[in-house]
């Protein structure tokens, strides 16, 4: 029994020696990421889809912040490169992602789709429900429009379709420096609301 007793007391003391190195080297041998990588990150859709050229986001953000282009972001589209040229403070360039430079999601033709499930598992944001042996569909407010699922589709089902405009993806361009005059109906007094 006391065989036991040193076993375990060996055992303990030994994860307590890993421990404290383990601690100190994760201490001295602490890397720090850059602050700016992880912002950009922030911002790129994490669909990892890898229309960039690069293999993920975060290789995408990294290379962004060593200065690469800013506008290779399929699925982000326009709104993405105008967040991360805001962060970096630069002039957000006009990007063309498509032929219009109008989004587009992944639409379903349901009366084609036998049920295989291989546009679900492409799709890297979880966008398409459905089951084995049953119809799928596409949540378009999920779809991030990198059409990853279009090439394993066999029945050839799956379409992009543009988004249309409407009040929730409107580019709103407001001028900052907009001054709108403005009168109190009750006392008639008149003020103007500056932008700034």
């Amino acid at each position: 029994m006391t065989t036991i007793y040193y076993i375990l007391i060996a055992i303990a003391v030994l994860a307590l020696i890993f421990g404290i190195i383990l601690g100190f080297a994760s201490v001295k041998l602490k890397v720090e990421a850059d602050p700016i990588v992880d912002k950009i990150d922030a911002i790129l859709p994490q669909s990892q889809c890898g229309q960039c050229g690069y293999p993920g986001c975060r290789p995408y953000a990294e290379a962004i912040a060593n200065g690469d282009i800013i506008t290779k972001c399929v699925p982000g589209g326009q709104p993405t490169v105008i967040k991360i040229a805001e962060l970096l403070g630069v002039d957000a360039p006009d990007a063309e992602f498509t032929e219009d430079n109008t989004p587009k999601v992944a639409f379903i033709h349901e009366d084609m789709c036998i049920g295989c499930t291989k546009c679900i598992q492409a799709c890297p944001v979880d966008a398409i429900i459905g089951t084995n042996k049953s119809l799928h569909t596409v949540i378009p407010d999920l779809c991030t429009g990198c059409e990853l699922c279009v090439a394993p589709c066999p029945t050839d089902c799956i379409k992009m379709i543009k988004v249309e405009k409407n009040i929730d993806n409107w580019d709103w361009k407001v001028n900052p420096d907009l001054v709108i005059p403005v009168m109190n109906t009750t006392d008639g007094e008149k003020k103007l609301v500056v932008g700034k």
